[in-house]
């Protein structure tokens, strides 16, 4: 009877596992989706800022459509349908990638245009003049709902004191943009702002300029090879995705390597006072 007792137990203890496991995957979910509803990397910049850059987006996205139509009119004739095809699909990759990055901002975005500013008042914690994004310093604020953070222009960060006072911000509700940082209490103590380490500045502009090398390998990768003389046209157009493929993922991979080495080489990213 022991034996099948501790059979029995075994069998339910299993499903608590596999519900422990649900639990722990859940949080980086909803993370991801908070992430991207609140604007993703686009969080913190001023609305106008993400409308003009939504604009820009979609010409640079009629541009690459010009040029998809342009490269099957004049390869289609010399190479055939599955070469041209191949050629402007990869055209595509800037496309998608423009709209997931500038997508879900700008829709917050024309929402904060017309929204009017809340008020979040809470007693500082610290400030820093960099950030995970570009151009944008970072505030923490001890508030009723608990520690709060929020990306701030460097700018506004100049008047935020060395000791604890109370703060007002006006944020946005959407793209929680600061439009303005409020001191209320004695400036007792000077904030002083350490040197940023030329690693940080680099970390800034590596989401971005990632984007930009992985469009621009496979691009390369599939139309000179699709502009080679191959002469099995099914042949040629596998060569061509391959190729892309291929630079793509070298792109990709050199960019999560480098991005690991800088990250063990740049100090914890956290506010000073």
């Amino acid at each position: 009877m022991g034996k099948k007792q501790v059979r029995a137990q075994m069998r339910q203890a299993k499903p608590k596992i596999a519900a422990r496991g649900a639990t722990a995957q859940g949080p980086t979910r909803r993370q991801r989706e908070r992430y991207v509803e609140a604007g993703g990397m686009l969080q913190g910049y001023a609305p106008d800022f993400v409308i003009r850059l939504g604009y820009i987006s979609v010409g640079v996205g009629v541009a690459c459509l010009i040029v998809m139509a342009a490269l099957v009119l004049v390869l289609r004739p010399i190479y055939g349908w599955a070469d041209a095809i191949a050629a402007a699909i990869a055209w595509l990759l800037p496309i998608a990638l423009l709209a997931s990055f500038v997508a879900p901002g700008f829709r917050l975005a024309l929402k904060d245009r017309s929204a009017e500013a809340r008020l979040v008042q809470g007693q500082l914690i610290g400030a820093s003049t960099v950030s995970n994004s570009m151009g944008l310093g970072l505030l923490m604020l001890q508030t009723r709902a608990g520690q709060e953070q929020y990306l701030v222009p460097p700018a506004r960060l100049k008047q935020i004191p060395g000791n604890q006072v109370n703060v007002v911000l006006t944020v946005t509700p959407n793209l929680r943009h600061v439009r303005s940082v409020g001191i209320m209490g004695q400036r007792m103590v000077g904030r002083v702002e350490p040197p940023v380490p030329p690693v940080m500045r680099q970390l800034q502009r590596l989401p971005v300029l990632t984007p930009i090398a992985l469009s621009l390998a496979v691009i390369l990768g599939v139309d000179v090879v699709a502009a080679s003389p191959v002469p099995n046209e099914a042949v040629h157009a596998a060569l061509a995705v391959l190729a892309g493929a291929a630079l793509g993922g070298l792109v990709y991979g050199g960019s999560t390597l480098l991005q690991r080495r800088m990250m063990a080489q740049a100090p914890a990213l956290g506010p000073t006072r």
